[in-house]
């Protein structure tokens, strides 16, 4: 039933002007799942507070309930249509009544860790782009009938979320800024291995993908206590991201994996001058693909020892920083930072500062909505590197859309990295034996001798069209210099 009622729900946002991309279509539906869940939430609280002889203050006033403007009910439960809005009348009221009074609760609010305060984020940033209100009110009665009761509907609905991200991140440059292959990410956290109890940080949020998959490795461990699942629920979690779509994404999905009120703060991370991070700002865990190829402004810049142009730069160093002494990291690059000259202080403050155990070396095509070969580095902060231990992931086929990453890829990669073992695929660098001018980490398999492997079609392809962007990059900052 939920996988026809998505199914039903893109169609319609396909026949609204209003949306042209997956991209719209995803933050449409976004901001209508978050108030039939926040409706779902509210009922559940009201009834769990009358079983305790108790009333329930509810966050929001009747007339903006769901059960009041979006699905009022006739006595056999369906919905009354002769109540509901429809037409001109509902997109006049969702857009001059309903997101203003709920963009109000950002100032309302008692902090910014509340429910209230998120509320008022998201509808800050997200605007109603349904042109229809007739289109509106068939994809409201679409979502009414999904439920987040039991664990089991919210399972399949963060399932069919994470399919429709998924397509998000296919649609293109942009989609694939937001997406991560959960596959990915499900590695990263078995070779970083997060602890209940230690605090998991992704500064560059996106969709939540790193945050929703600790969440689900976490709450299967053994035997988890009540006072765990509290320390997962309020204290485990946090993130920021800069953009509006990808903020109210990335707590939608948290949401829909059972986080129920995201530490989740929508600003740019790279506003924060490292040099004012204290240790009561640090993290046990850092796990993030933050966003490569951007620009920040000077005055951006100037936050960081090690001033760059390049965002994943900038990023990299405050990860550094916000890391404790003793905690781990895995965090996903671009290749060319392992040898640009660009970027030879940061390789050597990395190296120095932190223990860079492991370096997963990933095929073109691992991420199917961006043309460009990354690299996954994980570390250690407190423990300068001796060694580093390199994987080339080489699946033994080309990879897309229509043929991704998939966690048996990984799976060779997980076992032989426990041990740090030599394979074809696999071999260990003594850090002595680098170029201590510039600390050039290039993945180089002595395994495959000095004869250069012949590229594959699909590789040339994408190195050119990351040849093509950053150039367009660069043009459009020079644009901007003129």
């Amino acid at each position: 039933m939920f996988e026809q009622a998505f199914k039903n729900i893109d169609d319609l946002l396909r026949k609204d002007a209003g949306s042209s991309s997956e991209l719209d279509y995803t933050e449409q539906t976004s901001w209508l799942l978050f108030l039939k869940y926040l409706d779902a939430l509210e009922q559940d609280k009201a009834t769990e507070a009358e079983l305790h002889g108790k009333s329930y203050s509810f966050i929001l006033d009747r007339k903006y309930r769901w059960e009041t403007w979006a699905a009022p009910k006739d006595k056999s439960g369906e919905i009354d249509h002769n109540r509901a809005l429809t037409g001109d009348d509902l997109r006049d009221f969702v857009n001059a009544k309903l997101f203003p009074y709920l963009h109000g609760f950002k100032t309302r609010a008692t902090g910014p860790n509340t429910i209230e305060y998120k509320i008022g984020e998201i509808f800050g940033e997200v605007r109603n782009k349904f042109q229809s209100g007739y289109n509106l009110r068939d994809v409201i009665d679409e979502i009414d009938v999904l439920r987040f009761g039991s664990q089991t509907e919210k399972h399949e609905l963060s399932h069919l979320y994470e399919a429709k991200l998924q397509r998000m991140g296919n649609a293109g440059r942009n989609g694939g800024e937001y997406y991560t292959p959960r596959p990915l990410i499900r590695a990263i956290i078995k070779v970083v291995k997060p602890e209940i109890g230690q605090r998991i940080y992704d500064g560059a949020l996106g969709s939540g993908g790193f945050l929703c998959e600790a969440f689900d490795y976490l709450s299967k461990q053994p035997k988890p206590t009540t006072k765990d699942l509290r320390t997962l629920q309020e204290r485990t979690f946090y993130g920021k991201e800069k953009k509006s779509l990808a903020y109210v994404v990335g707590i939608m999905n948290m949401i829909l994996h059972g986080i129920e009120a995201p530490n989740v703060v929508h600003t740019n991370t790279l506003t924060e001058n490292i040099m004012d991070i204290q240790e009561k700002d640090r993290f046990d865990i850092v796990m993030t693909n933050p966003p490569f190829g951007g620009k920040e402004r000077k005055e951006v810049q100037q936050n960081f020892p090690i001033r760059s142009g390049e965002t994943a730069y900038l990023f990299l160093q405050h990860f550094i920083k916000s890391l404790k002494a003793g905690g781990r990291a895995g965090l996903v690059i671009k290749n060319t930072f392992l040898s640009n000259g660009d970027a030879m202080n940061l390789r050597k403050q990395l190296l120095e500062t932190c223990n860079l155990h492991t370096v997963l070396d990933l095929p073109g095509g691992a991420f199917q909505g961006a043309g460009v070969k990354t690299v996954v580095l994980f570390f250690d902060k407190g423990a300068p590197t001796r060694k580093v231990w390199y994987y080339q992931l080489n699946p033994g086929r080309n990879m897309g859309k229509t043929n991704p990453l998939n966690d048996d890829d990984l799976k060779e990669f997980v076992e032989l990295q426990k041990a740090f073992a030599d394979s074809p695929k696999s071999w260990s660098v003594d850090i002595s034996k680098l170029d201590k001018a510039t600390c050039d980490l290039s993945v180089k398999n002595p395994n495959e001798g000095d004869e250069e492997a012949l590229r594959s079609p699909q590789d040339i392809l994408i190195e050119l069209r990351a040849l093509d962007a950053d150039t367009l990059d660069l043009l459009k900052g020079l644009e901007a210099l003129l």
